[in-house]
């Protein structure tokens, strides 16, 4: 058996966005899993709409997700291999010409429809003569060209997560793969770019499976074995409807929210199986338990709530070398350390910073937490250790006989201006003995 390779192939006329980094994903796991390759394809055919900076921000958003690519392809440099394939199909009767405009062809849907009929195209280029050609060309009319499908071949295969599928192709309309101006529309030319490039498997949405339907038969015509397809459920939002910002949900922007790249790919990679999302397994141990049989067919829930979670047990674990460029000035690794439990994002780390630096603004105190504050700050002065907040409140405790919450929550706020945060013992000496003493101090004299 050939070695997977898979493709992810967007159109560089916008944006990539969650629904397609799933589709990119799940392909970059599959040929991770089976030691494949994974190969990047820029459909550009639509000259009018592709940007060459959707192109790169492309790119830039597989790399920062780690789907880095074992090659790339651009379909506007392949325009010849299109036409030669083009004009094998019509030598061999799998093409053919056709000339209605759009408004023609919509009348024709509109009169089938209103017969109760399937709105199929007729193949009324079919019955074109050369002649008739030849006219239309001395008017300057230019064709658009069709796919013949063969309505009896039968068209089914084992799709990976949808199981076995089966369409008549007599209920499907000749597709059109070239428009009159010359541009390619995306059936033919992706079916010439899989053989060409070597596609054995292709994941994508389910609402490609009608095109799947009619692109096992070019492969076919073309002499080709077609790859393995799985289509997959699309994603909808966590209150089970289609969301229209699930559709402009871009990686830039989650990106720009605070998202680590590991915590979409561990969301995304479960998302529309029943495994839990676990935000501690690598790239390398997704793929290996990276499985089609285990999508199922109802709409996979994209829960932005569930993306903040997962985030946040990532930044939990992330060294303090992957976020050293991102973090404020002077925040060290033991600062990272001690602030890291309660982050959302990266950016949360430089609020706990100024609460480091300082200055912090305490709430006011009553009289006789004051006199306790008072009495912490000369245990601070006296004593400064190795462990100053486990010898500060193990002193106050001994001295004052508060416990818990009385012992505890004065000094939080004080030092910090917060009710709750990092570990004190661990924020207490990245505050350090000066800082504290004179935070102790203003709160005591408040």
């Amino acid at each position: 058996m050939a070695p997977i390779t898979t493709r992810f192939a967007p159109s560089p006329t916008g944006r990539l966005h969650v629904g397609n980094v799933r589709a990119a994903l799940h392909n970059w796991l599959l040929a991770r899993k089976h030691g494949g390759r994974f190969l990047l394809r820029i459909d550009d055919t639509d000259r009018e709409r592709s940007r060459e900076e959707y192109v790169e921000a492309i790119r830039a958003d597989l790399t920062w997700l780690g789907l880095v690519p074992d090659g790339e392809e651009r379909q506007s440099a392949r325009f010849e291999l299109y036409e030669r394939e083009l004009a094998r199909l019509a030598a061999a009767g799998r093409a053919y010409r056709c000339y209605e405009t759009a408004q023609e062809l919509d009348l024709k849907r509109k009169v089938l429809l209103g017969r109760g009929l399937p709105p199929i195209y007729d193949r009324a280029g079919l019955a074109l003569t050369e002649a008739d050609h030849a006219a239309k060309a001395a008017a300057g009319e230019m064709p658009h060209w069709r796919f013949l499908l063969d309505h009896a071949e039968p068209i089914a295969w084992d799709d990976g997560i949808r199981g076995p599928q089966q369409f008549d192709a007599a209920t499907i309309s000749d597709p059109v793969v070239r428009r009159a101006d010359g541009s390619w529309l995306y059936m033919l030319p992706s079916v010439i770019d899989d053989i060409a490039m070597g596609i054995t498997d292709v994941v994508r949405g389910e609402d490609h499976v009608s095109n799947t339907a009619t692109q096992l038969q070019m492969f076919t015509a073309l002499g080709a074995a077609p790859p393995r397809f799985a289509h997959e459920a699309l994603l909808v939002g966590a209150e089970g409807k289609l969301s229209k910002r699930l559709g402009s949900l871009g990686v830039a922007e989650l990106r720009e929210s605070g998202i680590e790249p590991e915590a979409l790919v561990a969301l995304l990679a479960r998302l529309g199986t029943a495994d839990p999302v676990d935000p501690a397994l690598d790239a390398e141990a997704l793929a290996a338990s990276f499985d089609l049989s285990r999508f199922g067919r109802a709409p996979a829930r994209f829960d932005e709530a569930e993306l903040a979670r997962a985030n946040a047990a990532v930044l939990h674990r992330l060294p303090f070398e992957r976020v050293a460029a991102s973090l404020p000035e002077g925040m060290d690794a033991a600062a990272w350390e001690a602030v890291r439990p309660n982050l959302a994002t990266v950016a949360d780390a430089a609020e706990w910073w100024r609460v480091v630096t300082g200055p912090v603004t305490a709430p006011a105190f009553d009289e006789e937490t004051c006199a306790y504050l008072a009495t912490a700050a000369k245990l601070v002065a006296a004593d400064w250790g190795a462990d100053p907040w486990h010898a500060l409140t193990g002193a106050l405790k001994e001295t004052t006989g508060r416990k818990g919450k009385a012992l505890f929550l004065p000094l939080r706020q004080a030092l910090t201006g917060h009710d709750h945060g990092p570990d004190m013992a661990a924020l207490l000496p990245l505050i350090g003995q000066e800082r504290a003493l004179e935070r102790l101090q203003a709160s005591a004299r408040a």
